[in-house]
C-alpha cells in the first residue's frame, strides 16, 4: 500500500520538554477541550496521548487489519499491542469498548451530538454550583456545537438518499407509537476545509463510523479540537502513558511510560515531566486509574474515587433477518459505488422515549452499523447466535420459508446478502443505578458491579426491541452475553464516573470545575489537578454523552483560565491549512548501559570507574533511540538520531533522573584522530528538584591489537557537567558498559517505525543492519 501525505498532529516523544504549564493527559473530548482551549488562552500546553495517531486512510477496513488493531484488558493478563485502537475491558459483571488513539473514543463513536433530559441535573449528585447555574453548562453545550458542527442527515438533499435503515427505524417507531426523528450527529456532509484548517472529505455513506473514519468526514476531535489546540502553540505526543502523579513541592510530577519501546524488559523506572496544572482526560477508565495509582503512591484524595460507576444504561441489540432491506454492515473493504448499497452513517435516527413520568424510565432507541471489517465473520455469528439465542416474532410457514431462503443466501453470498442485509442494530442509552466501582487488580482497572444486568430497565429495553423487531418481522437477538447462563453480563461503550462531581469530598472525588479534592472530608482542593472528562459525570444521562462531557469541559476550562487570571478567544482567525507530509521509514530502539561513576574524580575514566565502584556509585542509564528519517541517518555524515529516557545515579539524585534534548551519533570520524569511528550520546539530564546537568559519552571504535569489537561497542565513557550545557563544572565521570544479557534485550526492541507494511519494517531492519555491520568490517578487517 502507497503512503499518503497527511497533516500530521503530534511529535515525536524524543521532543518532550521536562516543564510546562500545563500537561492534558488523554485526547477524547474533555482531554481535547482542554488542550484546545488553554492553548488559546496563552498557556503553554502538552498533551500526552497513550495510543497511536491514525489519520484517514489509517483506519482498518479489513478483518485482519481489525484483529491487528484489538487489544484486550483481562483480570489478570493483556492481549495485543497496548496501542491499538479498539480496547475492550472484559469484566465478571459489565464489559467496557474504549477507543484508544489520538482522539480517544471520538475516532470509534457514533458521533451522536445530543442534550440529555433537562431532569437529569435536577439529580442532587449534581454539584450545587451546577444545578443552580444551568446556563454556564448550555453555554458550554453553544460552545461544543460551534466546535463539533454537527449536522442532521441532509435526506433528500444534496444528492443524499432516503436510507433503508432509518426508514425501518419509522416502522419501529410508528409500531411502538412513539416519534421518530433524525439525530444531530457529528459529521460532515461537503468537501471543505473546516473552521480550523483541516480538509475534511463529505460522508461517503460507507456506514464504518465506529471503526474509525477513513475519508474525514466524521468530526472526530482530530478533525477540530486537536489541530486546534497545535494552531495555538500546543505540543501533542503519542504513545505516552501516564501511570501516575506525585505533587513535588508546588508542581506536579506526571510519570509516563514509552508506549511499546521495550523499556520494562529492562525493568527500566518511569521517565516523567513536570508542570503547573495538570488535566486528566483519559476517560472514566483511565483518569480513575491514574488517581487511583497515584493514591496508593500517598496522594490524598477523596474515599468515593473509583465509586458511582455507571455504563450509561447502555443496551445493544438486533433484529436479525427481518422482512425489510437495511444495509446495515459498511462497506469494509469495498469502496463507494462497488459491490454495497448506500449504508449511511453509523446512526442517523432516533426514536426517542425519555418523557416518561419517572426520568429512569426513560430511554433513546438508535439504529445504528456493523463495521464492514467484521463482514467476513458475520453470517456465521449471526446465524449460529440466533439458532441459539433468537426470538423469531413472525412465526408462520410462509415467513418460515422466506426467512430459510435469506439465511442460505448469506451463508453463499455473505453479509450484504440475505438475512444480513435485512439485519438492523439497536443501539439503546437508558438509566442504570450508577452503583458499580473501579478498582486496580494486578495494576488494571476493573469494573465490579454484581447482578446490573439483573436491573429491570434492561428487560423493560430488550422487550421493548423485541416489539421493535416484531414490527419488521424479524428475529430478535440480545447482546449474547446478556442472558442466564452468562449472568446477564452487559457491554458499555458510554462509560462514566469514577471520579464524580459533589459538593465536597464527601460527596465526590471533584468540585464543580473538576478539581480534584484534597482529602477523604471537606472542601480542600489540589491546585492545579483538574479532571475534564466523562469519569466526573455522577450518573447516567440517558443519551449519548458526548455533548454533556464536552459542555462541562468547555465550563471547566473557563472557570480554569479565569482562576490563573487568563481569558480564553473563542473566535475563528483564518488559518492555513497545516502541510501534510508522508512520514520516511524510520527506526527504533532501547538500550541500557551500566556501570560505575564518581563525583569526586572529575579527568580520569579509569580512576572514576574504579573510585566509582569501590564506593559503590553505580550509575545506569535506559535509552530509547528513535531516527525517524532512517535514510537520512544512515546517509548524512553525522548519521544522528534523537533519544528519550531515565538515568539512575545515586550519586546525583536520589531519584531516577529523566532525559531531554538528547543526541545520538552513530559512527562518526573523530576530528581528532580520523582512524577512529565514535558513537556519541549528548543530553540533558533532571530531577525531581529541578536540578538540572549535562551528560555526554562516547564509544571508540579503533582498530588496535586483538578482537576488541564487542569491547569497543559495548564501553561509553561519560562525563556529566552541573547546569544545562557543557560549559558548566564537570561533576563526575564514569565508564558504563552493555551487559552481554541487556544486549540480547536490546536487539529485541529494535523495530521499524512508519512501516506501511512488514516489507518495508523488514527494510529498515536490513538497512540498518547492513550499515552498521558495513562499518565494523570497514574499522576493523
Amino acid at each position: 500500500m502507497k503512503k499518503q501525505a497527511k497533516a500530521y498532529l503530534s511529535l515525536p516523544p524524543t521532543e518532550i520538554k521536562p516543564f510546562y504549564d500545563v500537561v492534558v493527559i488523554g485526547s477524547g473530548y474533555g482531554g481535547s477541550i482542554s488542550a484546545s482551549r488553554l492553548a488559546r488562552a496563552g498557556f503553554n500546553v502538552c498533551l500526552l496521548e497513550r495510543g497511536k495517531e491514525y489519520q484517514p486512510g489509517d483506519y482498518p477496513d479489513n478483518q485482519v487489519e481489525a484483529a491487528r488493531e484489538m487489544q484486550v484488558n483481562m483480570p489478570h493478563k493483556h492481549l495485543g499491542s497496548t496501542t491499538a485502537l479498539y480496547e475492550f475491558h472484559v469484566n465478571k459483571d459489565i464489559n467496557v469498548f474504549v477507543g484508544c488513539g489520538l482522539g480517544g473514543t471520538s475516532l470509534v463513536n457514533a458521533n451522536v451530538c445530543i442534550e440529555p433530559d433537562k431532569r437529569v441535573f435536577d439529580d442532587e449528585a449534581w454539584p450545587r454550583e451546577i444545578r443552580e447555574d444551568l446556563a454556564s453548562v448550555a453555554q458550554g453545550v453553544q460552545r461544543a456545537r460551534e466546535m463539533l458542527k454537527p449536522e442532521y442527515y441532509p435526506e433528500g438533499r444534496n444528492g443524499y438518499p432516503i436510507l433503508p435503515k432509518t426508514e425501518a427505524m419509522k416502522v419501529a417507531a410508528k409500531a411502538l407509537h412513539e416519534e421518530f426523528a433524525f439525530a444531530p450527529i457529528n459529521v460532515t456532509f461537503e468537501n471543505k476545509i473546516n473552521h480550523v484548517g483541516v480538509e475534511q472529505h463529505k460522508c461517503d455513506l460507507c456506514g464504518d463510523c465506529v471503526t474509525g473514519c477513513n475519508y474525514g468526514a466524521k468530526n472526530t476531535t482530530l478533525m477540530n479540537y486537536l489541530p486546534d489546540a497545535r494552531n495555538h502553540g500546543a505540543e501533542i505526543f503519542t504513545e505516552v502513558a501516564v501511570q501516575y502523579l506525585e505533587k513535588v513541592n508546588d508542581q506536579w510530577a506526571i510519570y509516563y511510560r514509552l508506549q511499546e519501546a521495550g523499556r520494562e524488559k529492562f525493568k527500566a523506572p518511569f521517565l516523567f515531566l513536570k508542570a503547573n496544572i495538570v488535566i486528566l482526560g483519559a476517560g472514566s477508565l483511565g483518569s480513575t486509574e491514574i488517581l487511583l495509582k497515584s493514591k496508593q503512591k500517598g496522594l490524598l484524595v477523596s474515599n468515593l474515587l473509583g465509586h458511582r460507576f455507571t455504563g450509561n444504561g447502555d443496551v445493544l441489540g438486533f433484529g436479525f433477518n427481518n422482512d425489510y432491506v437495511i444495509n446495515g454492515v459498511g462497506y469494509g473493504k469495498y469502496k463507494s459505488g462497488g459491490k454495497v448499497e448506500a449504508v449511511g452513517p453509523c446512526i442517523g435516527g432516533i426514536i426517542d422515549m425519555r418523557q416518561k413520568e419517572k426520568l429512569e424510565d426513560g430511554y433513546v432507541i438508535e439504529e445504528g452499523v456493523i463495521p464492514g471489517a467484521l463482514s467476513g465473520v458475520l453470517p456465521g455469528v449471526f446465524i449460529t447466535v440466533a439458532r441459539l439465542l433468537g426470538k423469531d416474532t413472525d412465526a408462520n410457514i410462509k415467513d418460515f420459508a422466506m426467512e430459510k431462503l435469506r439465511k442460505i443466501k448469506t451463508k453463499i453470498l455473505g453479509a450484504y446478502e440475505g438475512a444480513l442485509n435485512n439485519t438492523l442494530t439497536y443501539l439503546v442509552m437508558s438509566h442504570d443505578d450508577g452503583q458499580g466501582k473501579l478498582s486496580l487488580a494486578s495494576d488494571r482497572i476493573r469494573v465490579d458491579w454484581p447482578g446490573v444486568g439483573r436491573q429491570q430497565i434492561f428487560k423493560t429495553v430488550n422487550e421493548k426491541l423485541k416489539e421493535a423487531t416484531k414490527a419488521l418481522g424479524g428475529t430478535y437477538i440480545t447482546n449474547p452475553s446478556w442472558n442466564k447462563a452468562m449472568n446477564f453480563d452487559l457491554v458499555t461503550v458510554h462509560p462514566l464516573g469514577g471520579c464524580v462531581m459533589g459538593d465536597n469530598a464527601d460527596k465526590g472525588v471533584v468540585n464543580h470545575v473538576g478539581q480534584v479534592y484534597s482529602s477523604d472530608s471537606g472542601t480542600g482542593l489540589h491546585r492545579g489537578l483538574y479532571v475534564t472528562d466523562g469519569a466526573i459525570i455522577p450518573r447516567s444521562v440517558g443519551v449519548n454523552p458526548l455533548l454533556t462531557i464536552s459542555a462541562l469541559a468547555e465550563r471547566s476550562c473557563e472557570i480554569i483560565a479565569r482562576d490563573y487570571g487568563k481569558t480564553i478567544p473563542y473566535d475563528f482567525p483564518e488559518v492555513t491549512p497545516s502541510e501534510k507530509t508522508i512520514k520516511p521509514l524510520g527506526l527504533q530502539f532501547t538500550e541500557t548501559m551500566t556501570g560505575y561513576f564518581a563525583t569526586e574524580e572529575k579527568t580520569d575514566f579509569k580512576k572514576a570507574y574504579a573510585l566509582g565502584k569501590n564506593e559503590q556509585s553505580p550509575f545506569t542509564f535506559t535509552l530509547t533511540i528513535v531516527a525517524e528519517d532512517l535514510e537520512k541517518m544512515l546517509n548524512t555524515e553525522a548519521h544522528a538520531a534523537k533519544m528519550a529516557g531515565t538515568v539512575t545515579a545515586p550519586a546525583l539524585s536520589p531519584h531516577p533522573l529523566t532525559i531531554s534534548e538528547g543526541k545520538f551519533n552513530l559512527f562518526v570520524k573523530d576530528e581528532k584522530d580520523p582512524g577512529k569511528l565514535k558513537m556519541i550520546y549528548n543530553m540533558k539530564l533532571h530531577t525531581l528538584n529541578n536540578r538540572e546537568f549535562y551528560f555526554t559519552g562516547y564509544k571508540e571504535a579503533f582498530d588496535d591489537k586483538g578482537f576488541d569489537v564487542w569491547s569497543d561497542t559495548s564501553t561509553l565513557f561519560i562525563t556529566v557537567y552541573a547546569g544545562g550545557d557543557s560549559t558548566g563544572p564537570v561533576a563526575g565521570k564514569g565508564i558504563l558498559r552493555i551487559l552481554p544479557k541487556d544486549f540480547r534485550k536490546q536487539v529485541t526492541t529494535m523495530k521499524a517505525l512508519h512501516a506501511a507494511n512488514i516489507l518495508e519494517s523488514a527494510k529498515a531492519l536490513k538497512d540498518f543492519g547492513l550499515f552498521f555491520g558495513k562499518s565494523l568490517y570497514e574499522q576493523y578487517l
